[in-house]
């Protein structure tokens, strides 16, 4: 490592000593600074600052090349350095770190998925998100160089596609959650995702059938050709459950003598064991998928060629729906026409957050609207009663009377 007053005229001639690759040109001006010289690169220069850290280790800083920085700038940062690490700064470990800050990409496939896969339910849901739409758009970046501008252009650039609000904020919201993961883990320090606006569009859809759309449907569902699905279908209309709680019941579950359906809480949306009680149809609805009460063991709906529970019902449900001329009916909207079964009834929207297993009163609000229809004619009833107690006989008539003149 020669020793030189680094001059610019020497840095513009500036090459290795022969017969070496690369040297290390020691400014003897200011100590610590170097320029260091490859053979691949002649007439070039790259500056460093050599120190010792905390630690007595010797490090080196990479302050710039002579393509973009003078040699007045190198030693002036050079000196703004030194005076930092003086003062217990240490530049190296700095950069070091922000080199061991992994990618988007990295940080999903190597820390996030393999933490939700047992953990989260909607797991594919969130694995599908990154596929599609958030590595190709992040996926090179450090995650500490992600911004909230460019979140928050990406969340209007998914409505600008044609995307519904409410699945552009999903976006938002899983982002949100991989950043504060990624802050717990002392892998970031800032979630630039916490203080997005969502767009909050209403997305509540509800289908409900006249009464002879109900009737056509359940026509359908009691000769339809399919019987497995349709069995299915009837299952869900007659005790407001969810798809995946239908699909994942077993007959263990079921307390026929007292009338209820313990759901496990792995299988409940609100992870907490649910009783759903029984109605009539339901109980004869499982008499007759198996009459034999020593048989009764396993999933209830099961796919004939695998022996296994059913796992998808969509493509048949289309079937069927279209057949009862209902083509607009989710296999959702069975569960809220069961709720507005018991609305209609004049059951309390209490009763029927209960028996849905609702986590709380606002999701049952939904309903209201039936609870008000209901109430409304149970006021008509007074009128009637009015009308009906009204007097018979016509109005007396009134007499005109002339004034004299």
């Amino acid at each position: 490592m020669p020793v030189v007053q680094l001059t610019p005229d020497f840095i513009k001639n500036i090459n290795p000593l022969p017969g070496k690759s690369r040297t290390e040109w020691c400014d003897k001006g200011l100590p610590g600074l170097y320029a260091e010289a490859r053979a691949t690169s002649p007439g070039s220069a790259t500056y460093y600052l050599r120190y010792k850290d905390a630690g007595g280790t010797t490090r080196h800083l990479r302050l710039g090349n002579s393509g973009s920085m003078s040699l007045v700038q190198a030693r002036s940062e050079a000196k703004k350095q030194k005076a930092e690490i003086q003062l217990g700064a240490d530049p190296s470990a700095t950069a070091r770190k922000q080199k061991e800050v992994p990618t988007f990409k990295e940080f999903t496939e190597g820390q996030y998925l393999p933490y939700i896969r047992a953990r989260k339910r909607s797991a594919r849901d969130d694995e599908n998100r990154l596929r599609q739409r958030l590595i190709p758009a992040f996926g090179c970046q450090r995650m500490d160089t992600i911004t909230r501008k460019q979140l928050v252009n990406f969340h209007l650039s998914l409505k600008d596609a044609g995307l519904a609000g409410a699945t552009c904020d999903h976006f938002v919201k899983l982002i949100r959650s991989m950043f504060n993961l990624a802050i717990q883990w002392e892998v970031v320090t800032v979630n630039p995702a916490s203080k997005i606006a969502l767009f909050n569009d209403p997305n509540q859809v509800e289908n409900y059938l006249s009464e002879s759309q109900l009737q056509d449907l359940v026509a359908v569902l009691k000769q339809g050709e399919n019987r497995t699905v349709c069995n299915i279908a009837m299952f869900l209309l007659s005790t407001g459950a969810r798809l995946s709680e239908g699909l994942c019941a077993r007959w263990e579950q079921f307390d026929l003598l007292h009338r209820t359906w313990k759901i496990p809480a792995l299988n409940s949306k609100s992870k907490k064991v649910r009783s759903v009680p029984l109605n009539d149809v339901v109980c004869e609805l499982l008499d007759s998928l198996q009459p034999d009460t020593a048989l009764r063991s396993g999933y209830l709906f099961t796919n004939p060629r695998t022996n296994d529970r059913v796992k998808t019902v969509h493509r048949a449900w289309y079937k069927i729906r279209d057949k009862a001329g209902v083509p607009f009916l989710r296999i959702h909207d069975l569960r809220h026409m069961y709720a507005s079964f018991m609305v209609n009834a004049g059951r309390s929207l209490y009763e029927v957050q209960a028996v849905l297993g609702h986590s709380s009163p606002q999701v049952t609000q939904r309903y209201a609207h039936l609870s008000t229809e209901t109430l409304q004619a149970a006021a008509s009833t007074a009128s009637d009663r009015i009308r009906a107690a009204s007097p018979k006989r016509p109005l007396p008539q009134l007499k005109l009377v002339s004034s004299g003149s």
